[in-house]
């Protein structure tokens, strides 16, 4: 009588194994940048499985650091309940009177929109950007 619950675990934990294995990982947030100069315009989406994707071309992977980065970012950007983070907030902060680029960025718990000329920018803000022009650059292969 036991064989048969032990087979049935095996069958159950091997079915699990191969539902949790090779699906596409969560992204982490999607970005949508534009502004007034050649390359400003972009679409970035960061996954949690350690990947980017520059306007809509290929996948490539990032590096642990990246990947450390991008998630300490996104925690920033949600917050929780008790201390919500500018994405949960909605926070869309007005261009500055020299704005160059425009980001808007669009996690699972909300949204954020700035300029690299916005008053009032937490931190997390100027990550993000010095993180996009990282990756796009070094990663995806854009000259901005």
């Amino acid at each position: 009588m036991k064989r048969p619950l032990i087979t049935l675990v095996l069958v159950a934990l091997t079915a699990a194994l191969l539902v949790g294995c090779g699906g596409p990982s969560a992204d982490l947030y999607v970005l949508q940048r534009s502004g007034s100069i050649p390359g400003a315009k972009l679409t970035m989406i960061v996954g949690d499985g350690g990947t980017v994707r520059c306007n809509g071309g290929k996948e490539f992977e990032i590096s642990s650091a990246q990947l450390i980065d991008a998630r300490a970012i996104v925690d920033d950007l949600n917050g929780d309940d008790k201390q919500p983070g500018p994405a949960r907030k909605t926070v869309n902060l007005k261009p500055g009177k020299y704005a160059i680029l425009r980001y808007n960025v669009r996690t699972e718990f909300g949204t954020v929109a700035f300029s690299d000329s916005s008053r009032g920018q937490p931190p997390v803000f100027f990550k993000l950007a010095t993180l996009t022009r990282d990756l796009a650059k070094h990663v995806c292969g854009l000259p901005r």
